[in-house]
């Protein structure tokens, strides 16, 4: 695996994020978050100074609120917070203890992918040497008012829980389902109390924000997508690997850098990402733009695009928790349409309803898996519509 250099993430000095933090009020540590205008790095992009901001506002009848890290990595194609775990753990650990005290918590969860179990022997040995050396527990760098720990969940390989209500509800010991919202998280979460929910990349990006300052991060990117972020970018390139690059790098410039130059599409977002053209090479990664968690698939010019977006589809049949009819039948049906589609069993009629029928689950499925997992079936018959039509015969 490449990682580009230099990294920022291994540039940071250790710990001086959480000293600055503890310098300020926790008002102030929601303030400077804010400041740097960080969005969730896990994807939905959302405020991540905002989302504190709630947590720490809203009412607890005991007083507890819980912070979470989304270790749950399972988005094919996507490994930058892999790297985080397994290089720079104390960032992502760092980061959740700044969360701590910034919204008044005095536990973290890290919930970790099932397939990650072979890191937990060196993240406990990594919180334990924190501890020891006063960074967790009671009275964080000798503040006897400042309590915070972290301990580590298994997940159990289900890809529905990297969203955020199904993984407090795996948290609970329950199904995997995702909730009906609201009340969000930061309301009531985990277990019934006030929690946020970040990312792993988000949570190292706030040790470095705390370290360096606001300013700094928010002088990388664009207007509306600041930092740098990490991209994890593999399929037909010369040099796949884990990338960072400032918001606002166009895919012209991610593929010169990887060594993928005569890729006919791009999927961005993973699975649930979006499969662009070469016209659309221009465009940049950035949340006004073409936004994305961190994947970024390249599809070389001798790939069957259908073979590509079959193999897409049994993934989200396989992965669907069956909870809502639209994602339940909606993801079998069009798997369906595409295996009869490569059979030249597919007329462009039915081409069309299999279409409206994604369309439909955009709109009306309970949660992100059912919303997005048409996308990249979606953005190939109107971005490819001539290679795909051309498997269409005009009546089946």
């Amino acid at each position: 695996m490449t990682v580009r250099t230099p990294m920022t993430l291994a540039s940071i000095e250790a710990d001086a994020g959480l000293k600055a933090a503890l310098a300020l009020d926790a008002p102030g540590v929601v303030a400077e978050v804010k400041d740097s205008g960080l969005k969730g790095r896990g994807g939905a992009g959302f405020p991540t100074g905002l989302k504190w901001e709630l947590a720490a506002a809203a009412p607890s009848s005991d007083g507890k609120r819980y912070v979470i890290c989304n270790a749950d990595e399972g988005e094919p194609g996507t490994f930058k917070d892999r790297l985080i775990l397994s290089e720079w753990p104390d960032l992502l650990f760092e980061g959740m203890t700044i969360a701590g005290y910034a919204i008044g918590a005095q536990e973290g969860i890290v919930y970790l992918r099932h397939e990650y179990a072979y890191m937990i022997e060196a993240l406990e040995g990594r919180l334990e040497r924190r501890r020891k050396a006063g960074l967790l527990g009671d009275g964080i760098l000798g503040k006897k008012d400042v309590s915070f720990d972290i301990h580590i969940h298994l997940g159990s390989g289900a890809y529905v829980c990297g969203e955020e209500t199904a993984l407090i509800e795996s948290l609970e010991g329950k199904r995997g389902e995702p909730r009906n919202r609201p009340p969000f998280p930061v309301v009531s979460g985990l277990f019934g109390k006030p929690t946020t929910v970040n990312n792993v990349e988000t949570f190292a990006w706030i040790a470095a924000i705390l370290g360096k300052g606001a300013k700094w991060f928010s002088a990388i990117g664009t207007e509306r997508s600041k930092g740098p972020k990490l991209l994890s970018i593999s399929g037909d390139v010369e040099r796949p690997g884990v990338y960072e690059f400032p918001f606002g790098v166009t895919i012209a410039e991610l593929l010169k850098a990887t060594g993928g130059e005569k890729a006919k599409a791009v999927i961005v977002g993973g699975a649930s990402g979006h499969c662009l053209p070469p016209s659309d090479f221009s465009r940049a990664i950035a949340f006004e733009d073409v936004a994305t968690g961190g994947a970024v698939i390249v599809i070389g010019p001798n790939r069957d695009l259908l073979d590509v977006v079959e193999n897409i589809m049994e993934f989200f049949v396989d992965e669907s928790c069956g909870q809502c009819i639209p994602c339940r039948i909606g993801n079998v049906k069009i798997l369906e349409g595409i295996k009869a589609l490569k059979k030249g069993e597919c007329s462009s009629e039915q081409l069309l309803d299999l279409t409206g029928l994604g369309d439909t689950m955009q709109v009306s499925s309970k949660c992100g898996l059912g919303q997005s997992s048409p996308n990249v079936f979606l953005s190939m018959v109107r971005n490819f519509g001539h290679e795909i039509l051309d498997r269409a015969p005009a009546s089946a």
